[in-house]
This record gives C-alpha cells, sequence and structure tokens, in this order.
C-alpha cells in the first residue's frame, strides 16, 4: 500500500500568490551581518539562508 498525496487546494493558492508580488529583500550589510552572527552561535541553517538570501540580493536571480 502506497503512500497517496494529499491535495492541499489553499496551499497551492498561498504559494502561487507568493510567486506574483514581489518581497523587498533586506540590505546586503544587514544580511552579512546576520550571516556573521549566525556563524558565531553555530547555527549551520541560519548561516545557509544567510547565504543564499545575499547571494539572491546582489545577483537578482539565482539558480537560473
Amino acid at each position: 500500500m502506497g503512500t497517496a498525496l494529499v491535495r492541499r487546494p489553499t496551499e497551492d493558492a498561498a504559494l502561487s500568490a507568493a510567486c506574483r508580488t514581489l518581497r523587498p529583500l533586506p540590505q546586503i550589510p544587514m544580511i552579512l551581518a546576520d550571516l556573521l552572527a549566525a556563524n558565531r552561535a553555530g547555527d549551520r541553517r541560519g548561516v545557509n539562508l544567510c547565504a543564499h538570501l545575499a547571494a539572491r540580493a546582489s545577483l537578482g536571480q539565482v539558480g537560473e
């Protein structure tokens, strides 16, 4: 017996709405300060998130 994929129409609607709206990114110095704080705290997930956010803020597009 396999697991069935549960359709969540509200989740789909929320994701499509988020894709249609522009969210302003924080300034790069703020992101880098948070990256350093996460690194000092040993928060690997925070470092990863801040690094990706810094790349997105500086390049405009990531992974394309």
